[in-house]
């Protein structure tokens, strides 16, 4: 087989286009999020930003667990949960930290309400989850106590 010199440079340039294309993919790969709910400085601002509205009813359907005492605030797990029906997604709240809105979590149609992270917590505070689901926003709130803190404390 000889290679002629315009299969060679239709093969560097076909090179060239999937570098190309692969140095903008991440870009597209992004998932979106929410600027303002992230940045906000306090869990009303936050949840208002992120989910339009202040407050989120409070729900025997969404469990929380979350240790009762965090040895180290920079790895605090938390799990969500949720009993309830047409869940379209769950967020943690942590109200003392620089920024509250700590997760969002999108749930697709079908999928188990059910999530897990690790959180960052610079103190003792309460932990909210909230569980949007049929339009309507349920709760679930714990104190975390937190002996070593984790936001650069």
């Amino acid at each position: 087989m000889s290679l002629h010199r315009r299969t060679v440079i239709k093969a560097i340039a076909t090179g060239g286009a999937l570098v190309g294309a692969s140095v903008l993919m991440p870009k597209l790969a992004f998932a979106a999020w929410n600027k303002s709910a992230f940045e906000a400085k306090d869990q009303t601002a936050a949840m208002k930003a992120l989910l339009g509205a202040e407050n989120a009813e409070n729900s025997s359907e969404v469990t929380l667990k979350a240790p009762d005492i965090a040895e180290n605030g920079a790895v605090v797990p938390v799990t969500v949960s949720s009993t309830l029906a047409d869940v379209e997604s769950m967020s943690v709240f942590i109200q003392d930290n620089p920024s509250p809105l700590a997760a969002e979590f999108m749930v697709p149609a079908g999928t188990a309400a059910n999530v897990a992270t690790r959180v960052r917590m610079g103190k003792t505070s309460k932990v909210t989850a909230v569980v949007k689901a049929g339009g309507k926003l349920y709760s679930a709130s714990k104190e975390v106590k937190v002996t070593i803190g984790g936001c650069g404390g």
